[in-house]
C-alpha cells in the first residue's frame, strides 16, 4: 500500500495508506469531508486476507482541535450486535448450543410471559418477542448487567415467538449477551477479549479498560435539520408514547453514551469501542472461510438471511436480518433507509452511520467509524459512498437489482 498524507481546504488531515486498486475509496474518504460534513473517521478494507485501505482524517474532537489519529476509536454503537453474535455462533460452532436450544434451557428466568418457546436462534435474528421492555429504566440502568438481564427476562413476550421481527435495538446486549455468558461462564466482554479481539490483535472493546479511556473520540449528535421526521419510524416514535420506536429513543435509563459509565459497562448491543481497523479486522476472517473462527459452514449459515419482513415492528420499514448481522436492504425507492451490499454479504450499522461488513464471495471486509452521526437509522450516504467504491475497486458494475453485483 502507499502511504496517504492529504491537507484539506481547512487544514485537516487524512492520513493511513491505499492500495492503488482502492483510490475511489480514499476519493470518497475525502469527499466525505469536503462535500458531506464529516468531522473525524476512519476507514480499512481487506481483500482476500490483505489491509488494502487503512486511513483516518479530520478530528477527533474538533472543541479541543485534536486531530483523529491512528489509534483513536469511537463508540460504534449496534456495531457491537455483530460481536455480540459472534460470539454465539462461536459457542455453537464448538457444540455447546444450537440454534433449536430453548432459551429456558439456558436461562430458566427468561421462561415466563409467552416466552417459553424462544429458542437461541430467535434470539439473534431478532423475533424473540422482547424487543423491549416497556416499563421505564432506571437512571444507570444500562450499565448494571443484573438489572437488565432481569428486566428482560421478566419482560412478557410482545408478541408469540417466532411470529414477528422487531429490531433488538437495546435489548439484544442481554438476549444474546446473556446466553453468550451462561454458556461460556464467563462475562460477554471477556469472552469476546479472550477468544476474538485478543486472538486477532484488534483494538476492539466491549468495556473500555479506564487506560484507554483518553484516545475516545466523543460523538457528536445529529443534526435535527437532517432527520426524516416523516418517516414511519419517527412519526410513530414521536406521536406513539409506549410504542416501540418510542421505547427504543427514549427508554434508556438517561445513558449518555459519552460518559466514563457507558464505556466502561458491558452493553452488548449498543457499546462497543474501535476503529475502521477493529471492525474491518473482526469481519476479516468472515471474509475469508471463517480463520481461526468459525467453520465455513458456520459462516455460510449465520450469514444467510434467516428473517425479512415488509415492516419491521421496531425500524417500521423493509428490513432483512440474518442471524445477528444486517444483510443488503434495498429502500430506495420509499425513501426509507438502506444498506447496499453484495449478495452474500452481511454486517451491521451502528446509530449514526458507522458500519462493518464481511463478504465472503468477494473476501472483503470493510469497516467505518466516525464520530459526527447521520440522522437516518441505517448506514447513511458516507458510509455506503465507501461500500460502494470498494465494490467497484473489485470488478462490481451495477447495486440496481438491490445488491452490488
Amino acid at each position: 500500500m502507499s502511504a496517504i498524507s492529504l491537507e484539506l481546504a481547512d487544514g485537516r488531515t487524512i492520513s493511513g495508506s491505499c492500495d492503488a486498486q482502492f483510490t475511489g475509496v480514499l476519493a470518497e474518504f475525502r469527499r466525505n469531508f469536503e462535500e458531506r460534513k464529516e468531522v473525524g473517521a476512519s476507514v480499512a478494507i481487506t481483500h482476500n486476507g490483505r489491509a488494502v485501505v487503512d486511513l483516518w482524517g479530520g478530528f477527533a474532537d474538533p472543541a479541543a482541535a485534536q486531530p483523529w489519529t491512528r489509534d483513536t476509536v469511537s463508540i460504534v454503537y449496534s456495531c457491537t450486535k455483530a460481536a455480540t453474535a459472534l460470539c454465539l455462533h462461536m459457542l455453537v460452532d464448538q457444540g455447546k448450543v444450537s440454534y433449536d436450544t430453548l432459551v429456558g434451557d439456558i436461562w430458566p428466568a427468561f421462561a415466563t410471559g409467552g416466552k417459553e418457546a424462544t429458542t437461541v436462534g430467535m434470539m439473534l435474528g431478532h423475533t424473540s418477542p422482547v424487543p423491549h421492555v416497556a416499563d421505564p429504566i432506571r437512571k444507570g440502568g444500562l450499565a448494571d448487567w443484573d438489572y437488565m438481564t432481569a428486566r428482560v427476562a421478566a419482560e412478557p413476550a410482545h408478541w408469540e415467538p417466532g411470529t414477528r421481527q422487531g429490531y433488538h435495538g437495546v435489548t439484544y446486549a442481554w438476549t444474546v449477551g446473556q446466553l453468550v455468558r451462561l454458556v461460556s461462564g464467563m462475562p460477554l466482554g471477556q469472552y469476546f477479549q479472550d477468544n476474538v479481539a485478543g486472538p486477532l490483535g484488534l483494538d476492539f472493546h466491549i468495556g473500555l479498560p479506564e487506560s484507554e479511556e483518553r484516545r475516545v473520540a466523543p460523538m457528536i449528535p445529529a443534526d435535527p435539520a437532517e432527520v426524516n421526521f416523516a418517516s414511519a419510524f419517527f412519526r410513530t416514535a414521536m406521536t406513539q408514547p409506549g410504542s416501540l420506536p418510542n421505547l427504543f429513543l427514549t427508554n434508556l435509563g438517561g445513558a449518555d453514551f459519552n460518559s466514563r459509565e457507558i464505556h466502561a459497562a458491558e452493553i452488548g448491543s449498543a457499546n462497543g469501542i474501535t476503529n475502521a481497523r477493529g471492525l474491518a479486522g473482526m469481519y476479516a476472517p468472515l471474509a475469508n472461510g471463517g480463520g481461526t473462527l468459525l467453520s465455513a459452514d458456520r459462516v455460510h449459515r449465520m450469514g444467510r438471511v434467516s428473517a425479512a419482513t415488509h415492516s419491521d415492528a421496531v425500524l417500521c420499514q423493509p428490513m432483512r436480518f440474518a442471524m445477528g448481522f444486517m444483510t443488503s436492504t434495498d429502500n430506495r425507492s420509499s425513501g426509507a433507509d438502506s444498506l447496499i451490499l453484495g449478495e452474500s454479504a452481511f454486517g451491521h450499522v451502528g446509530m449514526g452511520g458507522s458500519v462493518g461488513i464481511a463478504d465472503p464471495a468477494q473476501g472483503l471486509s470493510l469497516g467505518y467509524t466516525m464520530n459526527r452521526m447521520g440522522a437516518g437509522i441505517l448506514v447513511g450516504d458516507r458510509g455506503q459512498s465507501l461500500i460502494d467504491a470498494a465494490y467497484r475497486a473489485i470488478g462490481m458494475t451495477s447495486d440496481k437489482s438491490g445488491a452490488w453485483r
